[in-house]
């Protein structure tokens, strides 16, 4: 038995036409959502992410606005754009590219983000109205994946769920995504004794470890759903997760591939964030 395969790209582009008709219908109320991405220096990958949002954001309709600097900027200068970015009332969604230079303190930049324009989900007033089922701004990854294990039509709940990694933005928070619906929830991670053993016991597994293709059949039981999370660069250029995708798709039911996985689902929930941002924004205008 061979693993259906969960596109992120298809079920993007299906999300993504729904998003663009949102957008039309507010842009009628006079509502105009705007993302503005602040990048810092000159990573490749982080300027090819970039590049990523804007044009999905141009697909949709999202007005985006790039603000990039040089490495050598302090991190006061940040901070007081960031502060800048909070009191426009044009922009509904600050992002700022992680990683920043190693003299900038990125939990300070999330912290200084207003919450109501983290659509990143990473300020720790969305973290923690997350984790007590409030009303907030999911991290865009952990959201992503939840759409795509729904999209196959499974009931959560009951489900024991297996998360390999404890990332602050996504190990950490997909356990408590699904834990919210009902699945039991065990996390995994690089000193957990014997991993195999407990990762066998997943029905869903979910592997955000940053290790190229670690997950083999030993680690998989049969018919159990794998979300691969990781992106790695091969020597040959190849792009691969962190799952051995030849071997386990021949031992889980539904996989998803890498890459367009989970990557393409990022960037449509960081859309929706953006567009649920302007809602938001404008809603308290009306009430003020």
């Amino acid at each position: 038995m061979t693993a259906q395969i969960i596109s992120g790209a298809e079920l993007a582009k299906e999300k993504r036409a729904q998003l663009a008709k949102e957008v039309e219908r507010l842009k009628r109320e006079g509502i105009e959502p705007g993302l503005a991405v602040i990048l810092v220096g000159d990573d490749p990958a982080s300027h090819s992410y970039v590049r990523g949002k804007q044009k999905a954001c141009a697909e949709v309709g999202i007005r985006s606005t790039l603000l990039t600097f040089p490495a050598t900027i302090t991190e006061e200068f940040l901070l007081e754009k960031i502060k800048e970015l909070n009191e426009d009332p044009s922009v509904h969604g600050i992002l700022v590219q992680l990683p920043l230079p190693k003299h900038i303190d990125e939990l300070k930049v999330i912290e200084t983000i207003s919450p109501e324009k983290d659509v990143d989900g990473f300020h720790p007033i969305n973290v923690g109205r997350m984790m007590v089922g409030q009303d907030a701004f999911l991290p865009c990854t952990p959201y992503g994946i939840l759409v795509m294990v729904k999209s196959i039509g499974i009931d959560i709940a009951g489900k024991h769920v297996v998360v390999v990694g404890r990332s602050n933005i996504v190990g950490k928070p997909v356990g408590q995504l699904f834990l919210r619906e009902h699945a039991t929830v065990t996390y995994c991670h690089s000193r957990t004794n014997d991993l195999a053993s407990i990762t066998r016991q997943a029905d869903i597994l979910i592997v955000a470890v940053g290790k190229a293709r670690f997950i083999g059949t030993k680690h998989v039981k049969q018919g159990a759903v794998v979300i691969d999370v990781g992106v790695n660069r091969l020597e040959s250029g190849k792009l691969c997760g962190d799952v051995n995708f030849e071997e386990v798709k021949e031992v889980a039911s539904y996989i998803t591939p890498v890459p367009k996985g989970v990557g393409p689902m990022t960037i449509t929930m960081l859309l929706h964030n953006t567009i649920e941002a302007a809602k938001k924004h404008a809603h308290r205008q009306v009430h003020k």
